[in-house]
């Protein structure tokens, strides 16, 4: 799913079948052997490839296909590190090499593939029948890490929050996502549920003194 796609995980959250996003599908990993025989501009456009194959396939609602595409392109992306870490960097630790070795537009195509890829999982994710809240939380604040202010992974992020039973952290992403998209009805009912939580919360927590 594209940046400009929909996004996922409206009120409905639960959707059609769609895997849990434990892991790359078909078991796939990264490996030494394939990372070092591969020029990073190579590993990144594999990676770019395989986001775009996802955003198609969650278009066509084959939200597990999607899910198995977009962890291959992060496998790509940790390929890429492992190449780069291989090389030559003084004291430096492996991160710090691997920005090192790339060029400032592919440092940038590399973080944007990453946060699309994760946002694109939540999305996944939250179309499932039974939706792992928990996994969602995960991609979502791994999106923050890198775009604090992306008004998808503040939404869903307190969504799964909220799903969790952490109203007052579901109530606290809401408020963010609000303050980035104020007319956003999921946002808003979002709020309104969480509010009416934590207002429930509060009366038992009274009538139990």
């Amino acid at each position: 799913m594209e940046r400009a796609s929909p996004a996922a995980g409206k009120l409905n959250a639960g959707g059609r079948g769609a895997g849990d996003g434990h892991g790359p599908a078909g078991g796939a990993q990264p490996r030494a052997a394939a990372a070092g025989s591969a020029e990073p501009g190579e590993l990144i456009g594999r990676a770019l490839d395989f986001k775009t194959e996802g955003a198609q396939c969650y278009k066509d609602k084959k939200f597990r296909e999607a899910i198995g595409k977009y962890h291959r392109a992060l496998l790509e992306l940790k390929a890429l590190l492992l190449l780069l870490s291989q090389e030559p960097a003084g004291q430096r630790p492996p991160a710090a090499a691997a920005a090192a070795g790339l060029s400032e537009e592919q440092r940038q195509a590399v973080e944007a593939i990453e946060v699309d890829c994760y946002n694109s999982l939540a999305a996944c994710l939250l179309q499932a029948e039974l939706v792992n809240y928990e996994r969602v939380k995960e991609y979502c604040l791994k999106v923050l890490q890198k775009e604090g202010e992306n008004f998808k992974a503040l939404y869903r992020s307190g969504v799964a929050f909220y799903h969790l039973g952490d109203f007052n952290k579901a109530l606290y992403y809401l408020k963010e996502a609000r303050s980035r998209q104020p007319t956003d009805t999921n946002v808003i009912r979002y709020i309104q549920l969480t509010e009416m939580k934590l207002s429930r919360c509060s009366q038992r927590e009274k009538e139990a003194l």
